[in-house]
């Protein structure tokens, strides 16, 4: 299977978040690119119920989308996870431990 230089593949693709938002935006965030990933691939699914034919270059490219999508809602989620954990060392370093926990 080869790849077309004309789009980024997901695995290339970078989400830059807002470096003034916090975890909690950015879990909101990911829900919302989720959401809009699953919404796809209902979509997809009622089209390939009632079509007769599937053309298959449009279906890789909604398959695209949706690997997208899912893509840069992973990368938030991930973006945030690692603002709870660099909050939480924050906290433990204000406590005194300097341990960061």
């Amino acid at each position: 299977m080869t790849q077309s230089s004309e789009r980024p593949t997901p695995d290339s693709m970078c989400y830059h978040a807002d470096p003034e938002a916090t975890a909690h935006a950015l879990l909101n965030e990911a829900t919302e690119w989720l959401q809009f990933a699953r919404g796809l691939t209902g979509l997809l699914a009622d089209l390939i119920h009632e079509a007769d034919a599937v053309d298959c270059k449009r279906m890789a490219l909604g398959l695209e989308a949706i690997g997208a999508l899912t893509n840069m809602g992973v990368q938030c989620a991930a973006q945030a996870h690692v603002r709870m954990c660099w909050e939480q060392a924050q906290r433990g370093c204000e406590l005194g431990d300097g341990m960061g926990r």
